[in-house]
């Protein structure tokens, strides 16, 4: 069985910020999910941008619950099996998480996102891959009723043989420059786990093995501990220097460098204000205590890359709101990613605030292939 490329199913794929950080960790995206089709369009798009090859299954403008049960499921089910005797199979996919947001519509089960992530573990239940990745929002884990719901959920997959291993993982860890945090469910199955000899758990259903540290950059509890700058007056345009003690790679300026937004493809792609020119004026650098019109600080991390229900995140030095290219910056993307310019303004940053942060997916990415890997030194 080849250890060196698992082969992923991509579901919920979004423009494909995880599936990106999987591919440059050493996995083999062959069939990619998602319903929204300026999504998809914009995940082709980078994908021949980036010079990555088109998935050997195709790209399915369709949702999830088609999976399930008809010509579509047997067809995914005959690939998937076919897969699995000569390489290792994953499936990845983070359900639509508004109805377990703290901050969206909070219906949860019975929201019509919510019911999708019951809908992705079914799917992972039928086809039986030999890992599965599920990402959502913390309100999952933290909120009781929520929290019923997932484990739930838990149990279901590991009545089908799943042993699992969770995280609450903050994007910072990995050098994301955004406090964002999300759950990481992962599932090896058991029949998968017993190929290599690898030592089932003791009790329950957890794997205590699984090396969730080995690529974690900074200590999330000493970052938050740092001094930071908290408000600066803002003045368009006039410089700042950096404050000592903070940590330079973590701050919104050095990805806007990296990343030379200025100079990238979607750089002209923002909402221009209308009344609220005047009010982002008054707002100071580093501001970002309310619910909108938050303003970001150059030489701090940003907030959770959030630009739905009127979130509007400002640019710290110029009067005006976060471009694509800025925003695709936050979400530590490399600088060749692009967004189409047919794609409506709502979608780009839609799509971005939905998406899992490439150094994040990348980092939980190769903590999997390590733990793989291992098996024959095990």
């Amino acid at each position: 069985m080849n250890q060196k490329n698992p082969k992923i199913f991509s579901f919920f794929a979004g423009a494909g910020f995880l599936d990106l950080g999987f591919e440059k960790a050493g996995f083999s995206v062959v069939f990619v999910n998602e319903i929204h089709k300026p999504f998809l369009e914009s995940y082709i798009h980078s994908r021949l941008k980036l010079g990555n090859p088109a998935p050997i299954y195709g790209y399915h403008h369709d949702g999830i619950n088609e999976y399930l049960n008809g010509e579509k499921s047997k067809i995914l089910k005959n690939n998937v099996q076919e897969l699995k005797k000569t390489d290792i199979v994953g499936f990845i996919g983070g359900p639509p998480c508004p109805d377990f947001s703290i901050g969206g519509k909070n219906k949860g089960r019975d929201g019509k996102h919510g019911i999708l992530s019951d809908v992705y573990a079914d799917l992972i239940i039928k086809m039986m891959p030999h890992f599965f990745v599920f990402e959502n929002v913390k309100g999952l884990w933290r909120t009781k009723k929520h929290k019923i719901y997932y484990d739930e959920l838990k149990s279901k997959l590991f009545k089908s043989g799943f042993i699992l291993t969770e995280r609450l993982i903050n994007s910072i860890e990995y050098g994301v420059p955004q406090d964002r945090e999300r759950i990481i469910l992962i599932g090896f199955h058991k029949d998968f786990l017993k190929q290599f000899n690898k030592k089932m758990p003791d009790f329950g259903s957890y794997l205590g093995d699984f090396p969730w540290k080995s690529q974690i950059k900074y200590d999330k509890d000493k970052v938050f501990s740092i001094d930071w700058p908290k408000k600066s007056n803002f003045k368009e345009g006039e410089p700042l220097d950096i404050p000592k003690g903070v940590i330079s790679e973590l701050t919104v300026q050095y990805w806007f460098d990296k990343n030379q937004v200025e100079n990238h493809p979607n750089r002209l792609d923002f909402f221009q204000a209308r009344a609220g020119l005047s009010k982002m004026k008054l707002i100071e650098e580093g501001d970002d205590s309310k619910k909108s019109y938050k303003r970001l600080h150059r030489w701090r991390y940003s907030p959770t890359a959030c630009y739905g229900n009127n979130e509007v995140h400002l640019h710290p030095y110029y009067a005006r709101r976060l471009t694509v290219s800025e925003a695709l910056a936050l979400q530590s993307l490399p600088k060749e990613f692009e967004i189409p310019k047919e794609i409506s303004l709502t979608n780009k940053f839609k799509m971005i605030g939905n998406g899992v942060p490439f150094l994040a997916a990348h980092g939980v990415a190769i903590s999997i292939l390590n733990f793989i890997n291992g098996f024959k030194n095990g």
